[in-house]
């Protein structure tokens, strides 16, 4: 056990046994970023197959991508990256990028048009739950080669119809738009797999960090890239520390063991906000937390319980107490600074209205399941739940589990309500309506994980035409009414209830300059960071 690990141990020990922590003269070294994060949600760190919150944070540090977003500047949107220059065909529906000249992976490989090639097909091909963010331009396995073409030190994409350009670019800045080494992946294929299996440990990128190794529900850790086409990191090292609790969070800041602590609960920013040294900021951000109802049922899918279950949630009194300061009530699927985002928030707590619509709908004495993640504020959110159903006669039974546990549940449309979080991919309104309202095949066959839609059985009665024609329309006042109009349908028929939008309040040591989670689109950046 190293020292870093005994001042670990030593803090956990410390709070567990419910001591006073002595103050100590305790401090990261000045070229190593150490965050306190929850980050059991990682499954992968496959860029072509990593869907979750944590992962993206790892992955927009070790790869770079055709086009992507300056931290430092979120408001000029995407930027050119790996590729220098793009044009578009007269027709709308070809792409052509030219590389960036003299750039190369951390292997030392030349990063090519090739490589962008490989990796664009390697999504595709694979089909993991995020491809469906290439996939809606109609690529598929069987096209790739003749959509999806490098020439020289060019590559070109030619969609199935024409899109806005914006929104094809914006989906490229997602995570599976990250260029990969070819040769380097290649070289540890197992089985045909592309090599998937070795991707789910390892790196093979050109961005500003390399994986050194991901323990699960441990910790990730991260070396600079002395040849980063930006620039040399300050920070050399970065671990991130899975840690559970707040208050364990919080500890371990005050005692200068972590430079930042991300999950810190109303009750340990209040008592950070005074620590000699620290600083605590807020950042709006994109995260939606939700409940939504399988349609499979029986029951949840009568129209009637739909709506009752958006007024049994005590919106204002969980925002006023443990999530004070930390989300703000939102009842819309596209968050706030997004096109198309309303402020309408028609529901609130109505235990009356509830029981006059499960009485409309047949509907007494329900049982139900909640799948919740182990997180403290989504247990305390369900728990919330559980007493005002139970007001209105549903017994809510809560399943706590770890995120891959519950999420692989949910994505096999096995629970029957489900409490979460979502978090949009690329800084278009297609992100999200193209999930929470998009489901083109209901089937089970269909096997559409990425789509929320479909994780709940729900067919969505109309509104998926309806997003197909927002995507394509080109003028922007046009299509941002088009996606108020979907929302306003969405609140009042579909099995979702959208409670809040996440305001993060994170607890940074007074040191850290430059730390940017990426607002409402993009994941945190740590190659600007200095202290």
């Amino acid at each position: 056990m190293n020292a870093f690990s005994r001042l670990l141990t030593g803090a956990g020990l410390a709070l567990a046994l419910g001591l006073t922590a002595m103050p100590v003269a305790a401090e990261t070294p000045p070229n190593m970023l150490v965050i306190a994060n929850r980050i059991d949600d990682i499954t992968t760190l496959d860029p072509a197959q990593s869907f979750e919150f944590a992962g993206s944070d790892v992955l927009r540090n070790l790869y770079g991508k055709l086009v992507n977003f300056d931290p430092l500047d979120l408001d000029a949107g995407y930027q050119p990256d790996l590729a220098e220059s793009w044009t578009v065909s007269e027709d709308g529906r070809t792409i052509t990028f030219t590389m960036k000249e003299g750039l190369s992976f951390q292997s030392g490989n030349p990063i090519r048009a090739e490589d962008a090639e490989f990796s664009l097909r390697r999504v595709v091909i694979l089909n993991k739950t995020p491809s469906f963010i290439l996939t809606q331009f109609g690529f598929t396995p069987e096209n790739v080669e003749e959509t999806i073409k490098a020439e020289g030190n060019t590559l070109s994409i030619t969609t199935d119809k024409r899109y806005a350009t914006s929104f094809v670019l914006n989906c490229l800045t997602a995570t599976i738009g990250s260029i990969v080494d070819k040769e380097l992946v290649m070289a540890n294929q197992v089985d045909g797999d592309l090599g998937n299996q070795w991707l789910a440990t390892n790196s093979a990128g050109s961005g500003a960090y390399s994986l050194v190794g991901w323990k699960p529900n441990e910790s990730v850790t991260l070396q600079a890239n002395p040849d980063f086409h930006l620039g040399a990191p300050a920070m050399e090292r970065v671990i991130v520390r899975h840690v559970q609790e707040s208050a364990t969070q919080r500890l371990l800041l005050e005692r200068g063991d972590i430079d930042v602590a991300r999950n810190l609960n109303p009750e340990d920013v209040a008592g950070v906000r005074d620590a000699p040294g620290v600083v605590v900021t807020d950042e709006l951000r994109g995260r939606l937390m939700y409940i939504a109802v399988n349609q499979k049922h029986p029951e949840l899918s009568k129209p009637e319980v739909r709506q009752a279950i958006k007024y049994l949630a005590d919106y204002e009194g969980m925002q006023n107490s443990f999530l004070s300061g930390q989300y703000t009530i939102h009842q819309n699927f596209l968050p706030r600074t997004y096109l198309g985002a309303v402020d309408d928030n028609p529901f609130s707590l109505n235990i009356d209205r509830a029981k006059e619509l499960l009485a409309a709908a047949g509907v007494e004495g329900l049982e139900i399941e909640v799948g919740v993640r182990e997180a403290q504020e989504r247990i305390e959110i369900a728990q919330s739940l559980q007493n005002t159903f139970a007001q209105a006669g549903i017994t809510l039974n809560i399943t706590v589990g770890t995120a891959k546990a519950i999420l692989a549940r949910y994505r096999a449309r096995d629970l029957d309500m489900y409490m979460g979080a979502w978090g949009p991919d690329y800084p278009d309104p297609h992100t999200n309506a193209g999930t929470f309202a998009y489901n083109p095949d209901n089937s089970d066959e269909a096997g559409a994980t990425g789509l929320l839609a479909w994780r709940n059985s729900w067919d969505t009665g109309g509104l998926t035409e309806e997003v197909s024609a927002a995507v394509i329309e080109n003028d922007r006042d046009v299509r941002a009414q088009m996606y108020a109009d979907i929302q306003a349908q969405f609140r009042e028929t579909s099995p979702f209830a959208i409670l809040f939008q996440k305001i993060e309040q994170t607890g940074l040591n007074g040191s850290v300059q430059n730390l940017n989670l990426g607002g409402a689109i993009t994941a945190v950046s740590y190659w600007p960071v200095t202290k």
